[in-house]
C-alpha cells in the first residue's frame, strides 16, 4: 500500500531539510514525498529544489497552509496519507509501524499516536514525551478534551479525508480539531497506536494560534459546542461523554475568566445547565491546584473557585 508523505511549507529554511530527509528516510518502502512551497520568501525552495527527483513539488502564491494542504491532497497518489509540517519531523519507523495497525485492522480510517514535542526556548532544546489519556478507544472524548494528537503524528486513509472535505481554507487556527470533527461525523474509524515516531516542535514565540489566545478560546468552544450537538442529536451523547466535553469548557472558562470574567461566568453557567451534577475533579481533570480547586467549585461556584485560585496564585508569589 501506497503512502503519500505530504509536507507544507512556508518560510522554513532551518528545518525542511531535515523534515525532508525524514520523510525520505521512512523504512515504508512504498512511499513518495511531495512538498508544495507556499511563497516561500527565504531560502526554502532552493533546499526543497535540492533533492531533486527522490520528491515531487511545486510552489506558487503565499495561499495559507490549509489551502497547501488540500493541494497535497490533490497531487498525492497514495491510499494512504502522511501529513508533516514543515518545522517537524519523523523517526523512521514512523509510518511502517502505523501501516502494521493499518494491516491487522482492514476498517480503520485514522491512525494516531502520541508524539514527542521538542520545545525550543531560550536556546535549549528539551523533549518530552506527549500525554494520551483514557479511554484512547473513544476518539470523540479524545477530540473535546484537546488529547487528539497535532498533524504528523496520525494516518489518514485517503478516501477519509477526501470524504471529510479535506482542510477548512478559512480556518485560522485549531485547523487539526476541526478537521477530526468533521471526520468522526462522517463515522470514520479512528485507532489508537501505542507507537511513537512524530516529532512536534514549539517554539518559545509561540505559533499563529498562540499569539491570538482569544481566536483559540473562540474557535476551540465552537467546536468542543458542535461535538456536543452532534453527539447529542445522535444519541451518542454518553455520561463520560458529556464529562469530558464539560471539563473541556470550564478550561478555557478558566483561561477566558483571565480578561473576559462575564462571558467565563457565561460558559460555567452553561456546564451547570448541562449538567448539574458537574464538578472538576475527575478521571482527566488536568486543573492545578484541583483539590483546592474542586471543592472551592462545589462550595463557592465558579467565580468563587476562581477568586480562591488567584488568591492561593499570589499567596505562592509572596
Amino acid at each position: 500500500m501506497d503512502v503519500s508523505i505530504l509536507i507544507p511549507c512556508y518560510n522554513a529554511e532551518r528545518w525542511i531539510g531535515q523534515c525532508i530527509e525524514s520523510a525520505l528516510l521512512q523504512t515504508w518502502p512504498e512511499k513518495e514525498v511531495i512538498v508544495v512551497d507556499d511563497g516561500s520568501t527565504d531560502g526554502s525552495l532552493e533546499i526543497v529544489q535540492s533533492f531533486g527527483a527522490r520528491i515531487r513539488w511545486e510552489t506558487g502564491p503565499n495561499q495559507g497552509g490549509n489551502v497547501a494542504r488540500n493541494r497535497l491532497l490533490e497531487l498525492s497518489k497514495g491510499e494512504w496519507l502522511q501529513y508533516l509540517d514543515a518545522d517537524d519531523y519523523l523517526l523512521p519507523e514512523k509510518i511502517a509501524d502505523h501501516m502494521k495497525i493499518v494491516v491487522n485492522n482492514p476498517g480503520v480510517d485514522v491512525v494516531f499516536s502520541r508524539y514527542i514535542q521538542e520545545t525550543h526556548s531560550g536556546g535549549e532544546i528539551r523533549q518530552g514525551l506527549g500525554t494520551m489519556p483514557e479511554p484512547r478507544n473513544d476518539p470523540w472524548s479524545l477530540l473535546v478534551r484537546w488529547d487528539l494528537p497535532q498533524t504528523g503524528a496520525l494516518l489518514w486513509r485517503k478516501k477519509a479525508m477526501v470524504d471529510s472535505g479535506g482542510w477548512k481554507p478559512d480556518q485560522p487556527c485549531c485547523q487539526e480539531h476541526e478537521l477530526y470533527l468533521r471526520s468522526l461525523k462522517t463515522n470514520h474509524r479512528f485507532i489508537y497506536s501505542d507507537d511513537v515516531g512524530a516529532v512536534y516542535r514549539q517554539w518559545e514565540n509561540g505559533s499563529v494560534c498562540t499569539k491570538n489566545p482569544r481566536e483559540v478560546h473562540q474557535r476551540r468552544l465552537e467546536i468542543i459546542n458542535a461535538a456536543a450537538d452532534y453527539l447529542r442529536e445522535s444519541g451518542g451523547l454518553t455520561p463520560p461523554r458529556l464529562w469530558a466535553i464539560n471539563h473541556s469548557r470550564l478550561e478555557v472558562a478558566r483561561q477566558i475568566w483571565l480578561y473576559d470574567p462575564d462571558s467565563a461566568t457565561h460558559i460555567a453557567a452553561e456546564i451547570h445547565s448541562s449538567q448539574p451534577s458537574f464538578h472538576p475533579n475527575g478521571p482527566f481533570s488536568r486543573i492545578r491546584h484541583s483539590f483546592a480547586y474542586g471543592l472551592g467549585y462545589r462550595l463557592l461556584g465558579f467565580r468563587g473557585a476562581e477568586r480562591l485560585s488567584q488568591h492561593l496564585r499570589l499567596s505562592v508569589q509572596r
